[in-house]
């Protein structure tokens, strides 16, 4: 059962989907658990907010993470695609505790400048090349969890971000061929502690980015055939409900198949893996005065048919 925090935070969700942006209706895998099941669960997430369809008790054989899913391939998504035909019992919203769609990936790889709109606000040009950093996957956590200000950092930042997941292996992957190797797309937030980023560790980014709490992901992979297209999409961040990005996926500089073509050169991707792809404008280190998140702050991270993930700043 959901205790009084719970119940607010579902109400928050619950709200959010009368926003302008508007959920899938297709296929959404999500991460689970309840208190009467043992361990995670893979779902489907119902349709208007309905709650969370049980993937392994309609296929006991499915495996129950999503890693394990996707390095399945063709077989596990034709089990997904029965239940979708099927009228299946559906678990209340309250009843589930969601995951990040995707935990314990081998690589997080992120893009940093990879929104136009986002470099005229820095008064910077616009990258030749894709510029690469990454998370850790310890960062990663679910759609609806808290986000710690850790005591290091006095200049945590947000950054809402569209997420790719891989879907298939693959090392130097044609930007032609690369879609076949997407299995879907889900809302990130890329927390930044911002004095670690662009201050201290000899300017590296990597410390800055990858704080415990630093990747809420969610609240579920929607498969690519469910996207009519990842590159016009509405994408906005909120903090305490006061808009503070709001721009287009048009914007990205470097679209899904030319950075999945460009991070093969360097790295075999796998199934699980997550590409985070850049950032638009209105981040708090920019603003005059800078604003960075508080004790307190509530972060809505929302994408056009992607759906919002909302977390709390502790």
């Amino acid at each position: 059962m959901l205790g009084s925090s719970g119940r607010r935070l579902l109400t928050t969700v619950l709200q959010a989907q009368r926003w302008p942006f508007q959920p899938s209706r297709n296929m959404r895998l999500v991460q689970f658990q309840a208190p009467h099941l043992a361990g995670p669960h893979l779902g489907l997430e119902s349709g208007n907010g309905r709650g969370v369809i049980d993937l392994n008790a309609f296929e006991p054989t499915l495996p129950k993470t999503m890693v394990e899913f996707l390095e399945q391939g063709e077989a596990t998504l034709s089990a997904v695609r029965r239940a979708l035909a099927t009228q299946l019992p559906v678990l209340p919203r309250s009843e589930v505790t969601f995951l990040a769609p995707v935990t314990r990936p081998d690589k997080v790889v992120c893009v940093g400048m990879n929104y136009a709109d986002h470099c005229r606000e820095q008064n910077v040009p616009v990258p030749k090349e894709p510029i690469i950093f990454s998370k850790f996957a310890s960062a990663i956590v679910g759609p609806y969890d808290n986000i710690i200000l850790p005591p290091e950092s006095q200049e945590v930042d947000w950054e809402v971000e569209l997420a790719v997941v891989i879907g298939k292996r693959g090392k130097y992957i044609k930007a032609t061929d690369a879609m076949a190797h997407v299995a879907g797309f889900t809302v990130a937030h890329d927390v930044s502690a911002r004095d670690w980023q662009m201050r201290r560790n000899g300017k590296q980014w990597l410390l800055g980015k990858t704080f415990d709490t630093f990747c809420p992901l969610g609240p579920a992979l929607v498969t690519k055939d469910s996207v009519a297209d990842p590159h016009n999409l509405k994408i906005c961040c909120r903090v305490n409900g006061e808009v503070m990005q709001s721009s287009n996926t048009n914007q990205m500089v470097f679209k899904t198949e030319e950075l999945i073509a460009w991070v093969s050169q360097f790295v075999t991707l796998y199934p699980g893996d997550i590409i985070l792809t850049g950032t638009p404008p209105g981040v708090g280190v920019f603003r005059k005065p800078p604003v960075f998140l508080k004790k307190g702050d509530e972060v809505q991270c929302e994408i056009e048919e992607l759906g919002v993930i909302i977390n709390k700043v502790v």
